[in-house]
């Protein structure tokens, strides 16, 4: 598989970001006006959380939570598993399928630099992947 740094992917990004005290509805506005599926959420220059689409939908609308006095501390995915920079993005990929998310805080040393997301994996990397997954299943399935 390709071995795009995840630094070289993030690097013409900046990091949405949202402390844990936004109302849902703000940081939704937030995350629809820079075109992103999540953001990440920082204390003090330091992740604490991270706010996906998903969470929206799930923790707050389905559950019928009032987007406008939920904040985010109360539905935000605390300490969120993260990688760095200098990591392949195969690296990334592999943590977000185990994990069954989408999106990936990138950071140094606590403090936030991008996301990388399922769709930063196109095309080749996405099919060599799928393709090693497929080989995993087989070596799971015969052990």
């Amino acid at each position: 598989m390709p071995h795009r740094s995840i630094a070289h992917i993030i690097s013409q990004q900046t990091p949405v970001t949202a402390t844990a005290d936004l109302t849902v509805r703000e940081a939704c506005q937030r995350m629809a006006a820079a075109r992103v599926g999540a953001l990440l959420v920082v204390e003090h220059g330091f992740l604490t959380g991270i706010f996906t689409e998903r969470d929206a939908l799930n923790r707050v609308l389905a559950p019928g939570l009032d987007p406008e006095h939920t904040l985010l501390s109360e539905v935000m995915t605390a300490n969120p598993r993260a990688v760095p920079p200098e990591k392949p993005l195969s690296y990334a990929l592999h943590l977000m399928h185990i994990g069954g998310y989408r999106h990936m805080p990138v950071v140094q040393a606590g403090r936030p630099l991008g996301m990388v997301s399922v769709r930063d994996a196109l095309g080749v990397e996405i099919c060599d992947f799928e393709r090693d997954l497929e080989s995993l299943e087989k070596i799971a399935t015969a052990l």
